[in-house]
């Protein structure tokens, strides 16, 4: 099929294990050399690095994304997604307030030190106020007072935030507190501080908002002049679109940065860590978002409801299941010109096992570029398949266990070569 100006053709390559896999080569991008395609590689000061397209999820650059690392005050998204849910839900309302405790006044409030919107000691701050401390002022004081006003401590807190990224299907991060001061048990990856930053852009579009606000003033109660708490993000002003997130730093692991822009129409996500000053900080979360705009496209690759490939089903009434995209299957590929080789795979755990139905994600598409960006599209069931008889379980039991000695007995030839 041709199809964004690209020609696919592809073969199935099956095998058991942790996944099936559908793989083909798409060729021919509009001519051009792979010198060009090296022309347009990047670097980064950064330790950690990722940058993701917000609507197909694509991962169009990504450096030691995976390693745990302590996140400083970008982990203060996790303990703003667990006050947006409940805001969201209606357990939680703006105008709720918490009072100042002697831990989030000391600890960090104005005798800390650290980043803090000096919210005074035993007295009430809306939870509207400790949001935008936190989003705005980074401030230390309002995450304790919110952890504690939620869940009566920072450690029970902590265990909330943990959960909610379990929810959303985030299993590497781990918190010990609501600010990011060091904590050994606070400990988070690039990718997926830029997954819960995606899944903030789309779950709580009403609350996103804060961490777009260039300035909060903020006057507590006794004092005659506001606070003018001006937004940590350097992102704001400085890049065309940029509408949030958030900074961090510790000594231990340098600084960091989460941010996100919008652009005709197209947003993104980075993040960069590790850096050794506010001014890399800064410059290198542009320089990789400016990137990312000017070096990448959508391409079309498949129609609404056409088959792109099919999925082994155990005991099932069909050997397989018919697998297409939800709408048009979109990827983001290089602007320019050059001719390449993209591999794509089908993923999927195998085998599956019915009932399946009509509509259920089984399995998802795996595009990667030469320049290995790499798209992630789900795949969905285009049909039913009900359990099979006790005689096709029978024999797809038998095929199973034989074509799982085949792998094993080929695996064994391959290490002695």
């Amino acid at each position: 099929m041709v199809c964004a100006g690209v020609r696919i053709q592809f073969h199935d390559k099956e095998k058991l294990g942790r996944a099936a896999l559908v793989v083909f080569l798409a060729v021919a991008l509009l001519g051009g050399s792979v010198g060009q395609l090296c022309a347009a590689a990047f670097s980064t000061k950064a330790k950690q690095a990722i940058l993701m397209d917000y609507e197909t999820g694509a991962i169009l650059y990504q450096k030691d994304a995976d390693a745990l690392v302590p996140p400083a005050s970008m982990s203060k998204l996790a303990t703003l997604a667990v006050v947006f849910d409940r805001l969201k839900k209606g357990i939680l309302k703006l105008e709720d307030t918490f009072v100042i405790s002697e831990h989030a006044w000391r600890d960090g409030g104005a005798p800390s030190r650290t980043s803090a919107m000096f919210a005074p000691l035993g007295k009430p701050v809306s939870v509207e106020d400790l949001v935008q401390g936190i989003a705005i002022q980074s401030g230390n004081d309002a995450s304790i007072a919110i952890a504690e006003g939620i869940a009566g401590s920072d450690t029970a807190f902590a265990k909330l935030m943990t959960q909610y990224m379990r929810g959303i299907g985030l299993n590497k991060s781990t918190f010990g507190n609501p600010t990011g001061l060091p904590h050994p048990d606070q400990l988070m990856t690039a990718r997926e501080i830029a997954l819960l930053a995606k899944h903030l852009i789309s779950e709580y579009p009403d609350y996103y908002k804060y961490f777009g606000m260039q300035k909060f003033p903020y006057q507590p109660e006794g004092r005659r002049r506001p606070y003018a708490f001006f937004n940590r993000n350097p992102l704001l002003g400085a890049l065309e679109g940029a509408d949030g997130l958030k900074t961090g730093h510790l000594e231990e692991s340098g600084y960091g940065l989460v941010g996100s822009a919008l652009q005709n129409g197209q947003r993104l996500i980075a993040v960069v860590h590790g850096l050794e000053s506010r001014t890399d900080r800064k410059n290198e979360a542009v320089k990789l978002m400016e990137w990312g705009f000017r070096s990448f496209s959508p391409h079309e690759l498949y129609e609404p409801g056409v088959i792109i490939g099919k999925a082994r089903v155990w005991g099932g009434e069909n050997y397989y299941v018919p697998l297409r995209g939800e709408g048009t299957v979109k990827v983001l590929l290089p602007k320019i010109p050059l001719r390449q080789k993209l591999s794509a795979e089908i993923v999927y755990n195998a085998p599956l096992k019915p009932p399946i139905k009509e509509g259920q994600q089984v399995a998802f598409l795996r595009v990667t570029t030469a320049s290995d960006a790499v798209n992630e599209v789900p795949l969905y069931a285009a049909e039913a398949v009900p359990e099979g008889t006790l005689v096709r379980k029978g024999l797809d039991s038998l095929l199973v266990m034989a074509w799982r000695w085949v792998a094993d007995k080929a695996s064994d030839l391959l290490e002695r070569i």
